[in-house]
């Protein structure tokens, strides 16, 4: 397996941040995904959904979130997800199946050990 990562956030998120450079002190190639510049396509959320429920990806606490009204409305998650990026839940560390939601240290130094 190659030895790299995919990390989707935003630039601005501490979390995200924090992540990033978790990998690059430990040699692991990033490729980061803006959500500022480009969105999650429907593949990337699904492969994500495989190992993080969509409930737990949709970020309730976001400003985007009440910007939008969306505590009092039915909505499709999914649908949501792809149609606004910015309501995702970030970091999201992609390799090969798996996600890992946030900064885990504990999940995030299992997949290092993998990728080595």
């Amino acid at each position: 397996m190659a030895n790299q990562v995919q990390v989707i956030g935003t630039l601005k998120c501490k979390e995200t941040q924090k992540v990033i450079r978790f990998f690059k002190e430990r040699g692991i190639q990033v490729h980061f995904l803006d959500l500022n510049v480009k969105g999650i396509s429907k593949g990337e959320l699904t492969n994500i959904s495989r190992s993080i429920p969509l409930e737990e990806l949709l970020d309730k606490d976001s400003k985007e979130f009440q910007k939008k009204n969306l505590k009092f409305m039915v909505y499709d998650t999914e649908q949501l997800l792809l149609e606004n990026s910015l309501l995702l839940k970030t970091p999201v560390t992609r390799s090969g199946g798996k996600s890992i939601l946030g900064f885990d240290s504990g999940k995030l130094s299992q997949l290092v050990k993998e990728l080595k």
